[in-house]
């Protein structure tokens, strides 16, 4: 599906370089290009020349290359300008396609267009962006995986396993008055149960995936003099964070992006819990609770010298969002460092006990593995296989009840879309061709 119009964009990273890619797409693409540079290349071949622009003045000399249609990242004609990397030489190269019958691409338009045409599937479309943004090189490699499709091709496979159960009890239900044995509930119960156990597989590389791609925000929290300026500044590495005996010295929140094990974090000190009459200090704790709120993780901390350290932080445990108490500054307090139960570890940030305890518990309650994950994925990935378990799981009770077939095809057909959703092959053709060539329901 090639469209009618022509697009343009910068396709390099914005400020100087050396080289600097323009990059055109659509019906036109050739013949614009070939009016800027009088004249392409062979397709596939590159070739130098001279750019000028709608009234013939010189613009850059650069290389061109052109990928004819379909066989190109859009499936449409793409022409790629390779010139000098000065941002004002490209915009003037793409205004200049402008003026001759292009337009400004929007933003991940040339992967849209992928899309629409066939060349990627939804999911690979989000993998470029996820290898554009990776913070690590386990996100990168994701990534990669992705876009070559290995996660696409599980949840395929997912599918045409739903659709051959699909088929088996649509035709139990359109051959129900004859005297033949279309399914088995059995097998079909067996069937499903291997699916669940695979899917639940696939959901857990998925969040490892979706971690890698999105990172994990972890607000620290306590009441001032807890310790959590000196716990960024240890997880950092660097002096980020103002250390001083004066409570309140944190009004506002400091942030720093880190990688533990490939996991990209945000780490975020926030100001001390406490109530004071200072309105600039109370608009920070306010700000700190807002923080608390939105978190992936919150490290609660309170010291451990102290005889209730987390008084002035309880009403956290109140959050919707995963937590974990850290005692803290257990060199002054003698007692040992490490884990203490699944919710609680014992450190001190000033020597760097039981700082490994603390990293490995931060990956735990994320739901990160440190192996590398086979695939990325988003939220929504994990959220679309969560709706197809539950469907899943509603038609596995339902043959063990013994219901009517109906309520088992119409989860069944859940489960698919649920998974279809990921890929963004929703087709309701699907199920109709499958019965019509399997079962022969014309004769």
């Amino acid at each position: 599906m090639i469209r009618a119009d022509t697009i343009a964009a910068v396709a390099t990273a914005g400020g100087r370089g050396a080289v600097g890619i323009v990059r055109l797409s659509g019906g036109e693409a050739a013949a614009i290009a070939a009016r800027l540079c009088g004249g392409l290349p062979p397709p596939r071949t590159a070739g130098l020349r001279r750019i000028v622009d709608a009234q013939g003045r010189d613009l850059d000399e650069a290389v061109v290359l052109l990928f004819p249609a379909p066989h190109s990242f859009t499936g449409e004609e793409v022409v790629e300008i390779q010139g000098h990397g000065a941002p004002v030489v490209l915009e003037a190269i793409v205004d200049a396609a402008c003026c001759l019958g292009a337009r400004r691409a929007r933003p991940g338009e040339f992967s849209e267009r992928a899309f629409l045409n066939d060349r990627i599937d939804l999911a690979q479309a989000e993998a470029i962006a996820d290898l554009v943004d990776a913070a690590s090189l386990s996100a990168a490699r994701a990534a990669r995986a992705s876009l070559s499709g290995r996660f696409s091709q599980q949840v395929v496979a997912f599918s045409d396993t739903l659709m051959d159960l699909r088929v088996q009890v649509e035709g139990a239900l359109d051959f129900s008055d004859e005297d033949i044995d279309w399914m088995a509930r059995g097998r079909v119960h067996e069937r499903l149960q291997e699916v669940r156990q695979a899917l639940q597989q696939v959901r857990a590389q998925a969040v490892n995936g979706a971690r890698l791609a999105q990172g994990l925000e972890v607000v620290l929290a306590g009441a001032p003099n807890s310790g959590k300026s000196t716990l960024l500044n240890a997880m950092c590495g660097d002096d980020v964070a103002i250390v001083t005996e004066v409570a309140g010295t944190t009004r506002d929140m400091l942030q720093f992006d880190l990688v533990i094990d490939g996991l990209p974090i945000r780490l975020v000190d926030t100001a001390g819990l406490r109530l004071t009459e200072d309105v600039v200090e109370r608009e920070g704790v306010r700000r700190s609770r807002a923080r608390m709120a939105s978190a992936d993780l919150v490290l609660l901390l309170g010291d451990d010298c102290w005889e209730a350290p987390f008084a002035a932080a309880e009403s956290a445990s109140e959050l919707e969002a995963p937590y974990l108490h850290v005692y803290t500054k257990c060199d002054l307090s003698g007692r040992a460092p490490g884990r203490m139960d699944s919710d609680a570890v014992r450190i001190s940030a000033a020597t760097g006990a039981g700082m490994d305890a603390l990293r490995a518990m931060i990956l735990e309650r994320a739901g990160f593995s440190a192996e590398e994950a086979p695939f990325s994925a988003r939220a929504r990935h994990v959220e679309a296989i969560d709706r197809a378990l539950s469907a899943l799981q509603r038609a596995d009770g339902a043959l063990d009840g013994d219901l009517a077939l109906d309520m088992v095809a119409a989860e069944l057909a859940e489960a698919q879309q649920a998974l279809a959703g990921i890929t963004g092959a929703v087709d309701s053709e699907d199920l109709l061709g499958a019965i019509f060539s399997r079962f022969c329901i014309g004769k």
